[in-house]
């Protein structure tokens, strides 16, 4: 009935649902035994670039010590030419880009990775998304690494006690995650 394609060959079900082009399937895919850590981070309102440079930055630097980066913007290349993710028609164009899908696959993956680092550099409003995706983690006591200025639009009360640990530069916050997971 399923047939027996391999997860992403072409034409399966799962290249339909998780169009990843071949670098995307190289980082996502499952490895045996790594630690995962769930890159979150402002993503409507910005430039396809914007919200996927860093973490494909940060994946590529994770890997270098056996840590998988997640990012929830993997597999969701077809987004690549819009200059602003937070449009009605990104919820049309593929099931996990829906309300529904977005919300299934980012709570799963905050509340089954090993850390939790948020960049709010830069943040010109307020991601309502990565504050939830924050409440998530806390809620599992999934340390928290975030990045961001002191006076950062997500300062916050209830925001700064679930913060495990911030630093002001997301490279300071990448050496947290690697001390975290491998002691490096």
């Amino acid at each position: 009935m399923f047939g027996m394609q391999a997860p992403f060959d072409k034409g399966s079900i799962m290249e339909t649902i998780f169009p990843c082009n071949e670098n995307e399937q190289q980082h996502y895919l499952p490895a045996p035994m790594l630690r995962r850590v769930y890159l979150a981070g402002p993503i409507s309102g910005l430039a396809y670039d914007a919200a996927t440079d860093w973490r494909e930055d940060t994946t590529r630097e994770l890997a270098k010590y056996g840590i998988q980066g997640m990012s929830p913007m993997r597999c969701k290349s077809y987004l690549s030419d819009l200059s602003d993710l937070g449009v009605e028609d990104v919820h049309e164009m593929n099931v996990c880009s829906s309300p529904r899908g977005i919300m299934t696959r980012d709570r799963y993956d905050c509340t089954n990775c090993d850390v939790l680092l948020v960049n709010f550099l830069g943040a010109e409003r307020v991601s309502i998304g990565t504050v939830m995706e924050i409440a998530w983690a806390d809620l599992c006591r999934t340390p928290i690494v975030v990045a961001m200025e002191p006076d950062n639009i997500h300062k916050h009360a209830m925001v700064n006690e679930a913060i495990g640990f911030q630093v002001s530069t997301l490279d300071e916050a990448v050496e947290i995650v690697k001390g975290i997971l491998v002691g490096a």
